[in-house]
């Protein structure tokens, strides 16, 4: 019994190195071992942690428990120095490149032969999706989307139909006096997304796809681990459900459009008509995955957005003054809405629209797939592994941006520099929906600053990052009319 308890203690040390190294042993040595010599390129400096999960502890570490998710990489560059801006890694259940430097992003976010999207866990969002396809039928559906939602017609249209929400909404938070940003944001924004994407009322039925929605978000990113209890798991049994309602809008809009001849009143009735070449149209499947890849995309970013405006406006009131005096500027002649046309001439405005969404951080990662081998300035990006794009590092670096966790508008006098500013991704992949995010924004802005003044009730809360970053209590505000 002695001898084997001796045996155990004296090889725990050994199975814990083993496990340590077991990820470098596998995916590193051979790739290192088959392009040895003087003038190969290796793989870039870093560790691939235990096996399976990776560094996913160290990245739940940093996010999690101490809150302080830029040491993730500061913590990297500490040990291995910034070289050309990659490390390797074993993150979100795949053998990894880490890149953080604008020129890296910049040379991959513009080689698609070479790194194509692929989310995590896509099968949340769906796999016949925008952000799923490539080649024709990603050209075909983005110019679809990019036409309905992000052109000047289309906003000009959206900016009437999306304010009455938001004008209600602000006037029942002011009825109430107290509310929780983050809900209330998520409220008004799903309303107006279900209606400008599935003409969809508010009601029990938005109110249950609300919440799963909300599910489904937090497994997008999470370990796949498909079990009870795990957020891979929830996620997706939440697309589960949202598949069976949005199947049935689809066939209730069947039942109502024979007679349409094409016109469409939302996103969903223009998928529906959109054919290839060969005159096919999308099937449900393919209609249903779009809606609801479209919905995550706009829905959480906007809403997101939206809250921490909430939050800055009220820790910078400086800023709030100035944002309230050019909106009560413009709307002296105007009723009780203002027009897109309107909101491209409020040039702060737009300032605290781009700060906003830089501070926010929505997006804190991009991932591309590696389709074929590269080396980049002496290092090796093997075929099949992922390349993690470390987009919130870009716009919390202060060689980026001047003292970048202070909320300030004016830094928009001037342009970033190339490369820093990747809130809405680069390349072909850019965010079909970019301008819609910006415009109803920059609408929430304007009935805020005229109508409400309000304060936050916990200005020093703690901050969560996971999935998205919001403050733990939701941002409390006591809100009122002017």
């Amino acid at each position: 019994m002695e001898n084997l308890l001796g045996y155990v203690l004296g090889g725990l040390p050994l199975l814990g190195l083993l496990l340590w190294w077991w990820n470098e042993i596998w995916y590193v040595f051979p790739i290192n071992f088959r392009f040895s010599g003087d003038n190969c390129a290796k793989l870039p400096p870093g560790h691939m942690g235990l096996p399976y999960f990776g560094e996913m502890f160290t990245f739940f570490w940093y996010f999690k428990i101490l809150r302080r998710p830029d040491d993730f990489i500061n913590y990297k560059r500490r040990k291995y120095g910034d070289g050309v801006g990659l490390y390797r890694s074993y993150l979100f259940g795949s053998p990894s490149i880490i890149a953080f430097l604008p020129s890296v992003n910049k040379f991959i976010l513009q080689s698609d032969d070479k790194f194509i999207l692929e989310w995590p866990n896509v099968e949340t969002v769906g796999s016949k999706s925008l952000v799923a396809v490539h080649g024709k039928a990603h050209a075909r559906l983005r110019s679809y989307v990019t036409t309905a939602i992000n052109q000047p017609d289309a906003l000009r249209r959206i900016a009437a139909q999306v304010q009455p929400a938001m004008v209600a909404a602000l006037q029942s938070w002011a009825e109430s006096g107290k509310i929780n940003a983050y809900k209330e944001t998520k409220k008004v924004t799903f309303e107006n997304i279900g209606k400008l994407f599935g003409s969809l009322k508010p009601g029990p039925m938005l109110d249950t796809m609300d919440k799963l929605f909300y599910g489904l978000v937090k497994g997008i990113r999470a370990q796949p681990l498909n079990f009870p209890g795990t957020a891979y798991h929830h996620a997706l049994q939440c697309r589960k459900k949202l598949d069976t309602i949005f199947r049935g809008v689809l066939l209730e809009k069947k039942r109502n459009n024979k007679d349409k001849n094409g016109i469409t009143n939302d996103l969903m009735d223009g998928l529906m008509e959109i054919r290839d070449e060969e005159g096919n149209q999308l099937s449900e499947e393919e209609v249903v995955d779009n809606i609801v890849s479209l919905v995550v995309a706009g829905y959480e970013s906007t809403s997101s957005v939206s809250m921490w405006a909430i939050y800055y406006l009220a820790k910078f009131p400086q800023v709030l003054k100035k944002l309230r005096e050019e909106n009560m500027a413009i709307c002296k002649n105007k009723g009780d809405f203002i027009t897109s046309e309107d909101v491209s001439k409020l040039k702060y405005t737009n300032k605290v629209v781009e700060e906003t969404i830089r501070m926010a951080n929505v997006a804190q990662v991009m991932f591309r797939l590696v389709t074929k081998e590269v080396e980049y300035k002496g290092y090796r990006i093997p075929k099949k592994w992922k390349v993690v794009l470390w987009t919130r590092y870009l716009h919390t670096d202060p060689q980026n941006f001047e003292d970048p966790l202070c909320f300030n508008p004016d830094r928009w006098n001037n342009s970033a520099k190339p490369g820093t500013y990747q809130v809405f991704g680069g390349g072909s992949r850019i965010c079909a929906g970019n301008m819609l995010a910006r415009l109803q924004l920059a609408l929430l802005l304007h009935h805020l600053s005229v109508g409400y003044k309000w304060e936050l009730i916990n200005p020093e809360a703690t901050m969560t990052y996971l999935p998205h970053p919001v403050p733990a209590d939701g941002i409390e505000v006591s809100f009122n009319k002017i």
